[in-house]
């Protein structure tokens, strides 16, 4: 499986959530052998989208020539497109953020009714990518944090896409708190194995990964002392 990972946390490598999704992707290479490649969204040139819909008049050429052109040949190149990112104000980074809105050659101008809502028609055939997103915040609890960036995914991937969303993700940073981030991240590292075996993973499962490690009136009370 070709895999292309967005990393959208302006920490890169360091970022927090990485922990969790290298602890995703390392389950998943315990069921076959992936080609990932990464892309951190912070150190790509990518111009923000103005609208004009060229690209979805004129067979997908964006009228700039930046890093998107690069990303898009990956896009159909890969499997699984395995999104990474911290919440912010209750989104996406504004680099992946760029990088989404200029995913639109992917479509054209033309709709089509899928269910109870209108599609644009793929100007490419990508019906075979899967999508997962791996979400992170600093807050302790997942119940109105994710809701936004969670729907929002869902709009925009409506078919083979998987969430999973982590709070107290500083945690996983943090000295001295591997004894909760360790089976913590030993849980998402099984969920990975379910995936690549089976392309989903049990509620169960997502239910335990995305409930806090310790307990919330306690990290907060740990972030509040460290203020």
């Amino acid at each position: 499986m070709k895999i292309l990972v967005f990393n959208g946390s302006p920490k890169k490598e360091n970022s927090d959530v990485m922990h969790i999704t290298r602890a995703f992707l390392d389950g998943m290479g315990e069921c076959g052998d992936h080609e990932i490649a990464y892309i951190n969204a912070i150190e790509k040139h990518i111009e923000y989208c103005k609208g004009c819909f060229t690209c979805m008049h004129n067979g997908g050429t964006c009228v700039y020539n930046d890093d998107m052109r690069g990303i898009l040949e990956q896009i159909l190149e890969s499997d699984l497109l395995l999104f990474s990112f911290p919440l912010y104000c209750y989104g996406m980074p504004a680099p992946l953020k760029a990088i989404i809105d200029r995913i639109l050659p992917l479509s054209s101008m033309k709709m089509k009714k899928v269910g109870e809502r209108y599609l644009h028609v793929g100007q490419a055939d990508f019906s075979h990518l899967k999508y997962v997103m791996i979400c992170g915040c600093g807050f302790p609890n997942s119940k109105h944090n994710f809701e936004p960036a969670a729907a929002q995914f869902k709009l925009m991937f409506p078919t083979n896409h998987t969430i999973i969303t982590v709070p107290e993700s500083p945690l996983f940073a943090a000295e001295g708190a591997a004894p909760v981030t360790l089976p913590r991240l030993e849980l998402v590292k099984k969920a990975g194995r379910e995936y690549a075996e089976t392309g989903r993973i049990d509620p169960a499962l997502i239910e335990e990964i995305t409930s806090p490690m310790i307990p919330e009136e306690q990290y907060a009370a740990i972030v509040n002392g460290g203020v």
